[in-house]
């Protein structure tokens, strides 16, 4: 059997973030394509991670800058080993390459940082959306070392066609090292979806550990929701996410109709009696898991350009209403306002409420994706050394780059051993 090595920054928690929702579609097409899966994380145990033996995956915890590791691997002998993200294969990716070199290395970005970080840094300060980021910007420490473990991997898969387009035309990254995969949904026929009249209040969702979530709630607060309560005395917005810290349930106030609350066991169910998603994200990359969510339950949304980047066809759009399930809107004011008539309106509301299945089945449908990805992997793997010397700038990269990593890592092994000792 072939054995697959996920190297986690994290436990998969799906039901806190989207990126652990993705995590669990990449394992599952790795199972269905016959790879017995070993989760490998440095981090803390997490109370809200998945039930491993549920979901057939061996949980193992290792170290970092620990030998530990050289013999597990070892042992293990993997024929796959996937890295989620980059920071994992800067960790690990020259150990993983000196004791299993025959190992086909994948990255899973979940999305790029480097331009996340960019928008991040525009923005702070300044309460106005950023998605167009100068090129002096992008080109920054984080783009060098994420792009430099996107070179040395084999094969890196990225959620967002848009990510795709600026690797290739702006940091000139070989298509061929490259997959799309976007989120990998089962659709099934589902049972009927509360109407227009059966849903109440306006929802805000997102793991409050992610800055763009919690940037968006203090949005929420600040900008929109006192335009959109004017309008709407007796409406109320339900904000939901893991992790709230203590500045973010400070913000609760019922007087207000601002209800902070948190962790919820059931996002579907939330989403599913909700009539309006908020979702003013300011900075970000990938795509947005939360918008896939509310599509699923028939949910229509008020979004920005960023949180609408690389969701739709915009080639294939013939307007805004027949392809989307959102609105897409940068203002604050005209935010607010299209929020109202979303809210109010039942012919607008129903007419991105329907076109939700059909989106996602054209844009999201496992089944193309996974066939696809799993071609890719198996061409390559058949072919790893010719695919290899086509990457000479990886080759380049993993000769000098993994040998500075290799000799940090060391000397943080020898300092621990010393402290130990003392």
């Amino acid at each position: 059997m072939k054995t697959l090595l996920v190297i986690g920054y994290v436990w998969p928690e799906p039901n806190s973030s989207a990126a652990g929702s993705r995590m669990l579609q990449l394992i599952s097409s790795m199972q269905y394509d016959g790879y017995d899966v070993t989760y490998a994380s440095p981090a803390q145990s997490s109370d809200h991670a998945i039930d491993f033996d549920a979901f057939n995956i061996r949980p193992v915890s290792i170290e970092l800058n620990c030998s530990s590791f050289d013999d597990f691997i070892q042992q293990l002998n993997p024929s796959a080993v996937l890295f989620d993200r980059y920071m994992m294969e800067e960790q690990f990716g020259w150990r993983v390459e000196k004791f299993c070199p025959e190992a086909l290395r994948l990255l899973d970005t979940e999305d790029l940082h480097c331009l996340r970080f960019a928008r991040q840094a525009l923005a702070k300060g300044n309460e106005s959306v950023i998605q167009d980021v100068p090129l002096e910007h992008l080109m920054s420490d984080y783009a060098k070392r994420e792009i430099a473990a996107i070179l040395r991997c084999d094969l890196s898969i990225m959620i967002s066609e848009y990510e795709m387009t600026l690797l290739t035309q702006v940091f000139n990254v070989p298509s061929h090292i490259l997959a799309y995969v976007p989120f990998m949904l089962e659709l099934k026929p589902n049972d009927p979806l509360p109407t227009f009249s059966e849903r109440q209040h306006f929802v805000s969702i997102g793991n409050f550990r992610h800055e763009p979530n919690w940037d968006a709630v203090l949005m929420l607060k600040k900008h929109i929701w006192p335009l959109i309560r004017k309008q709407l005395p007796k409406a109320q917005l339900h904000i939901y996410g893991a992790y709230p810290p203590k500045k973010a349930t400070q913000l609760h106030n019922e007087k207000q109709g601002f209800l902070v609350k948190g962790w919820c066991e059931d996002a579907f169910e939330v989403l599913q009696n909700s009539k309006v998603l908020l979702a003013p994200l300011r900075f970000g990359a990938g795509l947005k898991g939360k918008m896939l969510d509310a599509a699923q339950c028939g949910l229509p949304a008020i979004t920005t350009s960023i949180g609408a980047e690389g969701l739709y066809d915009e080639t294939n759009m013939t307007s805004t209403h027949e392809q989307t399930t959102c609105f897409s809107i940068n203002d604050f004011n005209e935010f607010s306002q299209q929020a109202v008539v979303l809210y109010e309106n039942v012919d607008t509301w129903n007419t991105l409420h329907g076109n939700c299945q059909g989106w996602l089945k054209a844009r999201f449908d496992k089944t193309v994706f996974e066939a696809a990805l799993l071609k890719q992997i198996d061409n390559i793997s058949k072919h790893l050394t010719q695919h290899r010397l086509k990457n000479f700038t990886g080759n380049m990269l993993r000769h000098h780059s993994m040998k500075s990593t290799q000799y940090m890592s060391q000397w943080i092994e020898a300092k621990n051993k010393l402290v130990d000792q003392e």
